[in-house]
């Protein structure tokens, strides 16, 4: 269960991941040890999956991006586990969800341009079999985005 200086680290954490351990036992008012020992818990419990840069997509030349809506009329654990598979291995695939509704799987897609999407696609439908549908929405400006998860209180 989190309590209040847990959600203060894990929001401190979600703004700045290279804070000292020294400005995040500040932070929250508390010494060092116990700092890193509740750190620790929060790493073990998985409340804090990993620790990253996140990077300009614009700037490392990604400026494209898609968001893949998928149907299939295959469900057995046996193809669901090779589709998982192709897309795994497929970097500019960012986010890969299993939906309810009227597509099965939405992916979000960063690319260059339009030809390195044009590329993914073929990649895509070459390397998985029995997609019915998939259709693609592009993002013409980015008005938000975000890591930070809202802690509950």
């Amino acid at each position: 269960m989190l309590d209040k200086i847990d959600r203060k680290l894990l929001g401190s954490l979600q703004q700045d991941c290279t804070l000292s351990l020294q400005a995040l036992s500040e932070s929250v008012n508390l010494t060092s040890t116990p700092c890193w020992k509740r750190l620790k818990r929060l790493e073990d419990e998985g409340y804090i999956r990993g620790r990253v840069a996140l990077l300009d997509s614009d700037k490392l030349g990604l400026a494209l991006t898609a968001f893949v809506m998928i149907k299939t009329q295959h469900h057995s654990s046996e193809w669901y586990q090779q589709f998982v598979q192709v897309v795994e291995q497929m970097p500019e695939v960012l986010a890969f969800y299993r939906m309810a509704g009227e597509y099965d799987y939405l992916m979000q897609v960063h690319v260059a341009d339009m030809k390195s999407y044009d590329n993914f696609y073929k990649k895509l439908v070459n390397g998985v079999k029995g997609l019915s549908n998939v259709t693609s929405s592009f993002a013409m400006e980015k008005i938000k985005y975000t890591t930070v998860l809202p802690v509950p209180e």
